[in-house]
């Protein structure tokens, strides 16, 4: 048979591109053809028309909705989570198979799916069938997917000019380059646009910093923009994005961003749902529904929720501010086990998304300790694949052959902080795998607090360690616990393989 499929997760990075080499390597093994749709953060490469109307079925492995899917209207659909993709291919291949051997054998439920399709547009980001919980857990997801390029952009470019910076004038460059600016005029010596020399590392190094910080101003409004997106379509968009922008100027940051997108998508949503004359309804879209939500949600903002939500922002980030020694340690500790528990799961996006978001409210300060927090959730998310990428090259004979491959694409995955490459041995092995990554995820968070090691990169692992501050302290971290991890799984597993060849 020929198949075509949709994956997609929440941020786009590893659960997207795993998931479909899973759902492609189960199809080939079942002897079928596949062909899938990574829609993730990179983009995504369209399935030819031609390709998916030839297809016997539809596979949709996704976290996010399907970009269009109405080119699949009409075919034989199985649609679940990204997850279940990654861990039981062959048995959505085996559902695909039989749910294409179904329609065949009944023309009317094709029938009655063709008609039952999508018609195109923009799709909803939830599944407005799950309950609340979740989907006020998609739709704070889908805030943060679309978040996270702007925090990786904007913080990667601050960073190289801060080290720039500092090349060219020494420790107080970071501070320094902070006075050039764009907006400055053209008799000022800073000017950027008017004075900028290419030849000066110091240029170079304002450069990309104002870049940064201007990349950076999207944060917020990008977070709040896109969790009204997912609760209204496109009608959250212009409440969304402008509630974040008022947020993030007030000084409310990303708690502000929260709640504007939470509201700005209910205000949104139940505007465009008014009952309308007919010659209303024309202008309700591009005229009523963003003037009025946008005017509810900023009003609202800023004379009843811009105060208490902005002093609960200050407090927190005082509160950050104001850990030190056992306090950062206890955190990186918790941290660490957040990250190293289910790989890649809710719990570990809990910790991610605390360390990226927490990242907008930090100052000049080099060594914040929102950069170690950084540091720490980073850290502790690369063991686990390393520690498993180790222990298959150190006894590989307690791990199976398709474990023994798994755990060589694991040192690539460890390395770019791609916690999900520990996956397929947690769900083969979990009574094992977990115990051993929460212990060995949890001392790295804790030694990475310890040593000071500081991130101003949300992603990319050792690839951005140009940018990591004490990066031999961040280095230590993640070796100690990667051999701690190892060592505890190389012993349980050889445990028990001594105890199944003794009852044997």
């Amino acid at each position: 048979m020929k198949f075509v499929g949709v994956t997609s997760c929440p941020t786009g990075i590893a659960h997207t591109y795993m998931a479909a080499e899973s759902l492609e390597q189960a199809a080939k093994d079942a002897g079928h053809e596949m062909i899938v749709e990574t829609q993730g953060s990179a983009g995504s490469d369209p399935i030819p028309q031609s390709v998916i109307d030839a297809a016997d079925a539809v596979v949709f492995a996704h976290d996010l909705p399907v970009k269009d899917a109405a080119r699949f209207a009409g075919k034989p659909t199985i649609d679940v989570g990204v997850k279940r993709a990654i861990s039981d291919g062959p048995g959505l291949i085996a559902q695909a198979a039989a749910a294409a051997a179904d329609f065949k054998a009944n023309p009317a439920k094709a029938a009655a799916a063709a008609a039952a399709a999508p018609t195109g547009g923009l799709a909803t980001k939830v599944d407005s069938s799950a309950s609340l919980g979740t989907q006020v857990r998609q739709w704070l997801m889908t805030g943060v997917s679309y978040m996270i390029p702007f925090v990786a952009a904007g913080g990667i470019l601050i960073a190289l000019g801060f080290m720039l910076a500092t090349f060219a004038l020494g420790k107080d460059g970071p501070v320094l380059i902070t006075a050039y600016d764009i907006n400055l005029p053209k008799d000022v010596a800073h000017s950027i646009m008017d004075s900028f020399n290419p030849l000066s590392l110091t240029w170079w190094a304002a450069l990309l910093f104002r870049v940064g910080v201007a990349a950076f101003g999207f944060l917020v409004p990008a977070l709040s923009g896109f969790i009204a997106y997912a609760i209204a379509d496109r009608p959250g968009l212009v409440p969304g994005f402008v509630g974040g922008a008022i947020a993030s100027t007030t000084g409310a940051g990303f708690l502000g961003g929260l709640v504007t997108g939470i509201l700005a998508g209910l205000v949104a949503r139940w505007i465009s749902r008014w009952k309308v004359a007919k010659g209303v309804r024309g202008i309700m879209p591009v005229v009523v529904t963003p003037l009025l939500s946008t005017l509810i949600v900023g009003g609202l903002f800023i004379v009843v929720l811009g105060r208490p939500i902005k002093a609960l922002m200050d407090a927190l980030t005082n509160g950050l501010n104001g850990l030190g020694g056992g306090s950062l340690v206890i955190l990186g500790l918790i941290l660490g086990a957040m990250m190293g528990f289910d790989l890649g799961g809710p719990v570990n996006k809990v910790a991610y998304t605390f360390a990226t978001t927490g990242l907008a409210t930090v100052g000049l300060a080099t060594d914040a300790v929102q950069y170690k927090i950084m540091a720490a959730v980073m850290a502790a998310g690369m063991v686990a694949p390393l520690a498993l990428a180790l222990a298959t090259q150190l006894r590989p004979k307690l791990f199976t052959e398709p474990e023994q491959e798994n755990g060589k694409a694991a040192w690539l995955l460890g390395a770019s902080f791609i916690s999900e490459g520990a996956i397929p041995f947690a769900a083969s092995d979990p009574a094992r795998i977990i115990p051993a990554s929460l212990v060995g995820s949890s001392i790295t968070g804790a030694l990475c607090m310890a040593f000071g090691a500081t991130s101003p990169a949300p992603h990319g692992g050792i690839w951005v360690s140009l940018l990591f501050g004490n990066i031999f302290g961040f280095l230590i971290a993640l070796i100690v616990g990667v051999v701690v991890m190892a060592a505890i799984v190389i012993a349980l597993k050889s445990r028990d393989h001594s105890l199944a060849a003794a009852n044997a």
